[in-house]
């Protein structure tokens, strides 16, 4: 079985948490996944720096790693980073409930109640779940109506006239018949004696 690339897997794995990761992969992805994470937020925070930098930088954190490795990280940062624009805010949100789940921990060991209720009450903001739940429609449900192409007018209500092309037909006919002939003449040329016309303005600009 063909190993999974690693812009696949962090298509769909980059902000899913760590205990996540442990129940659908192994180390080897996991750490995949980690490291492209990682140069992701790097990215974010440095968007002036060129690819070259990125490869040093890439090459400075994991000095194991070859440059074919770094340009493979860098093309696969690259690539998600326009459709990961979006899912920054939901990295942001899993990272903060991550923090104020800390903090709730460390308070509670504390028997800190005030600092407990702080911490408790904007994990339930951000989250909100005060907030009455949606219910969303079923539009997968909705079928979509088979529309067909037709000329008959009995689909709207209507009679069809009987014979109608024939009728159409007899029409045209009679019609044409009726129809004044053209007569073709040739082209002669306007004799408008321009000299005497205009001879007024042409003296008039010569002055």
């Amino acid at each position: 079985m063909a190993r999974i690339t690693t812009l696949e897997l962090a298509r769909e794995n980059l902000f899913s948490s760590e205990s996540e990761l442990e129940s659908k992969f192994g180390g080897f992805d996991i750490d995949r996944i980690m490291k492209v994470r990682a140069m992701y937020m790097w990215r974010l925070s440095n968007p002036e720096m060129k690819d070259r930098q990125f490869i040093d930088e890439f090459r400075s954190r994991y000095p194991d790693a070859g440059k074919n490795v770094a340009h493979e990280y860098m093309v696969v940062v690259n690539t998600l980073l326009p459709a990961l624009s979006e899912k920054a805010r939901e990295f942001h949100r899993w990272r903060y409930n991550e923090m104020i789940l800390e903090t709730y921990q460390m308070a509670k060991a504390r028997k800190d109640t005030k600092t407990m209720e702080r911490a408790a009450t904007s994990y339930g903001k951000l989250n909100r779940v005060d907030a009455e739940e949606i219910q969303q429609l079923p539009f997968h449900l909705i079928v979509v109506q088979p529309f067909m192409a037709t000329s008959d007018p009995r689909v709207l209500g209507i009679e069809p006239i009987p014979n109608i092309d024939d009728k159409i037909k007899a029409m045209l006919d009679k019609y044409v018949k009726e129809t004044i002939d053209i007569e073709d003449v040739e082209y002669e040329e306007a004799d408008l004696e321009e000299d005497d016309l205009f001879a007024p303005y042409i003296e008039n600009n010569e002055d």
